[in-house]
């Protein structure tokens, strides 16, 4: 199943930035690893914001659920999912 889920990360201006640093690196380190493994096939920012746009590739809710309640900065995200369908106009 295919999921559009768009990210908005909201850390704490008052969070110890070595706290902040180490975040990034391992919320870097994980969503390469899902890229890598075919579940994040596309990564987008949005310009202007701290957030992106992203498609995910899951079996079903509970996997990507799994996979986005394991990102480092999730405690920090208001997160929207929206499952996707295939286009009949597609080609």
């Amino acid at each position: 199943m295919l999921f559009m889920v768009q990210m908005q990360v909201n850390m704490p201006a008052d969070m110890d930035p070595k706290k902040a640093e180490q975040i990034k690196l391992d919320e870097k380190n994980y969503a390469q690893a899902l890229q890598r493994a075919g579940h994040w096939p596309h990564l987008w920012r949005v310009v202007g914001r701290y957030a992106n746009v992203s498609i995910f590739e899951a079996a079903d809710n509970d996997a990507l659920h799994t996979m986005l309640s394991g990102l480092p900065m999730y405690p920090y995200m208001d997160i929207v999912v929206t499952p996707l369908a295939k286009h009949p106009s597609a080609i």
